[in-house]
C-alpha cells in the first residue's frame, strides 16, 4: 500500500514552496532593529475575525498561513526588541462610498460595507465593529507607543502618513505583515521600495483572497520574489528580532 494523500498542511506548504532551481538571488536584507518598524496592515476584524463582512472570501487563506497567531509572535518579539511598531489601517467613510471611479475589489468592499466608520472624528459604534482592530492585538497597538497611520483607502500607503511618520523615527527598514498580501501588502512595499526603504515581507503572516479569478496570496507570493529585499518566516523573523 502506498503512504496516503499529503496531508493539508503539507499540500499547502508544496504549493506555495519556492522553487527548487530559482533563476533569481534572493535579497540579502539583514535586520537592524534600531533602524527597522514592523508595520502591519489591515489587523482588523473584517479580515481577521470569522464573524468579519471579508471572512468568506478571506477565512481559508488567514487560517492555512496561521495570520493571527503568526501576527501576534511578531508583535511580541518587535515589542521586545524595542522596534518601531506602525499600523496602517483601512476606513471608509460616508462619502467614501460615492465614489463615481472603482476597480472591482474596491466595488466589493464598498458593497459589503467592509471597514465602515461613522466618520473621522467619531467612535460611536467603534469598538467591536469589522474596522476595529482584532482583539489578539489590541494590547500591542493600544499601548501608547504604536504608531497607528492615517487611513489607506485603496491598496498603497500613498495617501496616508505612514511613510511620514516612520521617517520621523529614523526608519530605513520595513517587516511588512497583514492584509491583503496580492493588494495592500503588495502595494505597501512597492510604494515603500520606490520610497528607498529596505523592505521584507514576512510570508506566513499575510493572507488573501480565494476566488475563481484566483488565489490572491500566490499572486502576492511571486511577486514577493520578484521584489522583496527579504522574503522571510515569521519563525525567522522572530529570531532576527531576538539575537540583537
Amino acid at each position: 500500500m502506498g503512504t496516503g494523500a499529503p496531508s493539508y498542511a503539507q499540500a499547502t506548504a508544496d504549493f506555495y514552496k519556492d522553487p527548487d532551481k530559482p533563476a533569481l538571488t534572493k535579497g540579502n536584507m539583514k535586520l537592524d532593529v534600531s533602524k527597522a518598524a514592523l508595520v502591519v496592515i489591515d489587523p482588523q476584524n473584517d479580515f481577521m475575525n470569522p464573524k468579519g463582512l471579508a471572512w468568506p472570501v478571506v477565512g481559508e487563506s488567514v487560517t492555512e498561513h496561521q495570520v493571527v497567531p503568526h501576527l501576534t509572535q511578531l508583535f511580541e518579539a518587535a515589542k521586545n526588541a524595542g522596534m518601531v511598531v506602525a499600523i496602517s489601517p483601512h476606513h471608509y467613510y460616508k462619502w467614501d462610498h460615492t465614489w463615481k471611479v472603482q476597480g472591482p475589489l474596491e466595488i466589493f468592499q464598498h458593497d459589503i460595507g467592509v471597514f465602515d466608520r461613522k466618520g473621522p472624528y467619531t467612535l460611536d459604534g467603534f469598538e467591536g465593529s469589522g474596522a476595529d482592530f482584532l482583539g489578539d492585538f489590541k494590547k500591542y497597538i493600544e499601548d501608547g507607543k504604536t504608531i497607528i497611520a492615517s487611513p489607506h483607502k485603496l491598496y498603497g500607503p500613498q495617501v496616508n502618513d505612514l511613510a511620514f511618520q516612520l521617517r520621523k523615527q529614523g526608519v530605513t527598514q520595513i517587516v511588512l505583515a497583514g492584509m491583503l498580501a496580492n493588494m495592500c501588502v503588495e502595494s505597501h512595499l512597492r510604494e515603500f521600495l520606490e520610497e528607498g526603504f529596505e523592505v521584507a515581507v514576512v510570508r506566513d503572516a499575510v493572507a488573501a483572497p480565494k476566488l475563481p479569478e484566483g488565489d490572491g496570496n500566490l499572486s502576492a507570493l511571486i511577486n514577493f520574489r520578484y521584489m522583496a529585499n527579504g522574503l522571510w518566516t515569521t519563525e525567522d523573523t522572530v529570531k532576527m528580532m531576538q539575537t540583537q
